[in-house]
């Protein structure tokens, strides 16, 4: 069974765990970054042996700059949220994806409200991988588009002492 076969029925931790979700995506039940918390995000759609991934945003007035458009920077970390969560669809528990470069180009301006976000991965080698993403309105506006650079960190788990 792929991701994709089951995602939208995944309500909780429990069901992602047990319909086979990546590790990277179990983990927005276990602790949502506080980033992709203020940014709204929701997991739509995602398949592994693809890897691409499709969330939602759902946007609010405080991502606003003075004129009422989402601020640029915003833009660009859901773009990096989308595209993080694409090329750590095969990462083990306890393996990161930083990104090492990302580059932006806004199209159209974000208004606040439900966007949609789609990272799929171009490259992925043994240490470093190549995302792509785009960002939509409801109504499919493209407003913007990415490519990042990432690389691939296991973590070193924490002493306990005895």
């Amino acid at each position: 069974m792929t991701v994709s076969d089951t995602i939208a029925k995944v309500t909780t931790k429990e069901e992602a765990i047990a319909a086979g979700w990546p590790p990277n995506l179990v983990a927005t039940f276990k602790r949502k970054a506080p980033s992709s918390a203020y940014l709204g995000l929701e997991i739509l759609d995602a398949n592994k042996e693809e890897r691409w991934v499709k969330v939602a945003f759902n946007a609010g007035p405080d991502l606003c700059n003075m004129w009422g458009g989402i601020q640029g920077g915003m833009v660009a970390a859901m773009l990096d949220d989308v595209m993080a969560f694409a090329v750590g669809l095969d990462l083990e528990w306890g393996q990161i994806s930083p990104t090492l470069e990302l580059k932006v180009s806004m199209l159209n301006p974000a208004k606040p409200g439900r966007l949609i976000a789609e990272g799929r991965v171009i490259k992925r080698g043994r240490s470093v991988g190549f995302i792509e993403g785009e960002l939509f309105d409801e109504e499919g506006v493209l407003l913007a588009t990415a490519s990042s650079t990432a690389t691939f960190v296991t973590l070193k788990k924490k002493k306990t002492e005895a």
